[in-house]
C-alpha cells in the first residue's frame, strides 16, 4: 500500500501554497471560489483525507459526536433499530470525517451528567439524543448550556412542528401506521384493531393517531364503537400477548376483528402468539423477525434519519437553535416511512 496522500500533495497538484489548502479545509469561506474549487478537486484526485489529530489541534474541535448507547429491550425485538440507527450514524459520519463516542447512562439525569463531563473535557462537539418523551431534560439542559445537538425523535410536548425549541429528526409514525391500516382496510376487513403502548407516550400517541385517522375515514366502524378495538401494552412480546387477549375480548361484542395494525414488531409478535395467522397483522419497524415470520411492517428509512441528523449537526444550524439566524434551511426533518407488505396477510371477509 502506497504512503498517503499529504497537504503538501495536495497544494503541488492545485499549483497552491500548504496554507491554501489549509483554508479550504478549516475556512473555505476565506479562499476564492475558483481557488477553493481547484483545491478540491485535487483532494478528491488524490482520496486525501485530514488527519484528525492535525485537524482537532487547528480548529480546537474534537471532530467527534456523541451518543449513548441504549441498553437493549428484554426481548431484543424494537431495540435492533437503534443499532441499525447508530450503525448508519457511525458509517455516514465516517464519510465526513467524524467519529462517533459512545457512552452509557442509566437514565436522563445520568445522561445529563454525561453531557457535563464530555463537554467540560471538550472531548466532543456535538450530541445525538434517542428516545425523545415529553418532558424530556436532556434537551433543555442542552439548550441552557449552549451545546450542539440534534435528536432522532420530536420534542414531544410543545408545538414541535411550527416552533420547534431543538433540531430535530422523526419518523412520521402517524403516516406509517395510517398506510398499514389503509392497506388492511383494502384486504376487506372492517374492524382493524390497534395494538400501542400507554397513552403519554409521543411516539406511540402519534402513532395510534394514524390508525384512529383511517377508521375514521373509512368509516367501516361507528364512532362509538373504535375504543372497543384498542388496547396498550408495555413493549414487550407476553405483555402484546396479554393486550391482545383483553383486545379479543373487547372486540368480541361488536363482531371481533379483521385485522391488527400494531405501534411495534415486538406487540404484533405477541399478537401473533395469540391468533397466529388467523386475521392480517401488520408491525412497526421491519424488524428481522417480521421478515423472518412472514407479517407486514412499517419500515423506518434509518439512512435518511442519519442523513438529516448529520446535515442538522454539521450544516448552516451548526447542532444549535438561533430562531434569530437568517437561514433558510428548516430546523427539522419529518421522513416518510414505507409499508413492507408480505404474504402472510390473509384476505379477509367482512363479518
Amino acid at each position: 500500500m502506497g504512503a498517503q496522500p499529504t497537504v503538501s500533495d495536495v497544494a503541488d497538484i492545485a499549483g497552491v501554497s500548504r496554507q491554501t489548502v489549509s483554508n479550504v479545509l478549516n475556512a473555505p469561506e476565506l479562499v476564492r471560489p475558483a481557488t477553493r474549487e481547484r483545491v478540491e478537486d485535487a483532494i478528491r484526485v488524490l482520496g486525501y483525507r485530514p488527519h484528525a489529530s492535525a485537524r482537532r489541534l487547528r480548529t480546537q474541535k474534537s471532530s467527534t459526536i456523541g451518543i449513548r448507547l441504549d441498553p437493549t429491550t428484554q426481548d431484543g425485538i424494537s431495540g435492533s433499530i437503534l443499532d441499525r440507527f447508530l450503525h448508519a450514524l457511525t458509517e455516514r459520519a465516517d464519510r465526513q470525517g467524524l467519529r462517533v463516542l459512545l457512552f452509557t447512562a442509566d437514565d436522563p439525569d445520568d445522561e445529563i451528567e454525561q453531557f457535563r463531563r464530555l463537554s467540560d473535557a471538550a472531548d466532543v462537539d456535538g450530541f445525538v439524543l434517542t428516545s425523545t418523551f415529553v418532558g424530556d431534560p436532556r434537551t433543555q439542559w442542552l439548550i441552557d448550556h449552549g451545546r450542539s445537538f440534534v435528536t432522532f425523535g420530536r420534542p414531544w410536548g410543545i408545538d414541535d412542528m411550527t416552533d420547534p425549541q431543538h433540531l430535530w429528526v422523526d419518523v412520521d409514525g402517524r403516516s406509517g401506521l395510517r398506510d398499514a391500516t389503509r392497506h388492511v382496510l383494502g384486504l376487506g376487513a372492517r374492524r382493524v384493531g390497534y395494538l400501542g403502548w400507554p397513552a403519554g407516550s409521543g411516539t406511540g400517541d402519534d402513532r395510534r393517531l394514524g390508525w384512529l385517522e383511517a377508521m375514521r375515514e373509512a368509516g367501516t366502524v361507528p364512532e362509538a364503537g373504535l375504543a372497543s378495538l384498542e388496547a396498550a401494552s408495555e413493549d414487550m412480546v407476553p405483555s402484546g400477548a396479554e393486550a391482545m387477549r383483553r383486545l379479543l375480548e373487547a372486540a368480541a361484542a361488536g363482531g371481533g376483528l379483521d385485522a391488527l395494525v400494531c405501534a411495534s414488531d415486538s406487540l404484533a409478535l405477541g399478537a401473533l402468539t395469540v391468533v397466529g395467522r388467523s386475521i392480517p397483522i401488520v408491525g412497526y419497524d421491519n424488524t428481522p423477525i417480521a421478515a423472518s415470520l412472514g407479517f407486514s411492517s412499517v419500515e423506518q428509512p434509518l439512512d435518511e434519519v442519519a442523513a438529516g441528523v448529520l446535515e442538522l449537526l454539521t450544516g448552516a444550524h451548526g447542532g444549535r437553535v438561533d430562531t434569530d439566524a437568517p437561514v433558510e434551511d428548516p430546523r427539522h426533518r419529518l421522513i416518510a416511512p414505507r409499508l413492507v407488505v408480505r404474504s402472510g396477510d390473509a384476505l379477509v371477509s367482512p363479518n
